[in-house]
């Protein structure tokens, strides 16, 4: 698994997942930094023209360095929610195929304090190279879990006791209407198609994030932002002891 970038790389150094790594020929900006936590964890560094840089890259912005990284564990989704820290809080990804998308939300994912993200292993975009940049590092911090079918691990989810919400555009539940203060798992649909069929049958909720502009829907990684953070604000509200939204 090839991950690029300053921050993805540092990550993902401190995860002690990097077995190698190459830098340019220059080391400037904060390449000293990546230099002194590879040297601290003992790993490998072979300096390269930029033209390898360039080549292994495949052309994204790798500002001077590049890593051969151990690749994600995968993780079952009896492990996402028997390992919460607290109330599960999980995303799921249903189709979700541009790299830097799937990279925003595990960033947001992250940043949130998500339990884990459960995606389907085809129909999915790889979480090296564009989407480890995307994420900042966090595909380094995030626990995954990959599915043959998102419509069973709904299922699955639901007999651990886990409320599906999935977000619709069209549906008629405003997203802050639901108690995320349950344990929950947020459903995206794939750019465009939004979420499919079976996978639509299979959510206990469905919400919509109200548009007051001349679109009707967010970017799918935005639209993960929003609703994680409200589910946060809710969860902080009743930790200290008020009321919070149900929908029944």
């Amino acid at each position: 698994m090839i991950v690029y970038g300053i921050n993805p790389v540092l990550e993902a150094l401190r995860s002690g997942r990097v077995k190698t790594l190459r830098v340019g020929e220059r080391s400037g900006g904060r390449l000293p930094e990546v230099l002194a936590l590879a040297r601290e964890h003992g790993v490998p560094v072979r300096r390269v023209p930029v033209e390898a840089l360039e080549r292994d890259s495949q052309r994204g912005v790798h500002q001077g360095v590049v890593a051969d990284v151990e690749d994600v564990r995968s993780y079952t989704i009896d492990d996402l929610v028997r390992g919460a820290a607290g109330t599960p809080l999980l995303v799921v990804l249903d189709g979700i195929e541009d790299p830097h998308n799937v990279g925003a939300i595990l960033r947001t994912a992250d940043a949130a304090g998500v339990d884990g993200v459960i995606r389907q292993t085809r129909r999915a975009a790889a979480l090296a190279g564009a989407a480890a940049k995307a994420s900042a590092g966090a595909v380094a911090h995030v626990r995954i879990a990959d599915v043959v079918n998102i419509a069973r691990a709904l299922d699955e989810l639901k007999e651990a006791g886990v409320w599906a919400v999935g977000l619709a555009a069209e549906a008629g539940t405003p997203y802050d209407a639901i108690d995320f203060t349950a344990p929950s798992a947020i459903v995206l649909g794939g750019e465009g198609s939004g979420l499919r069929r079976l996978v639509r049958e299979r959510c206990d909720f469905l919400a919509t994030i109200p548009m007051r502009g001349h679109l009707n829907s967010l970017n799918v990684s935005v639209a993960a932002g929003v609703t994680l953070f409200e589910a946060l604000r809710q969860r902080n509200v009743k930790a200290s002891g008020s009321a919070v939204p149900r929908v029944k």
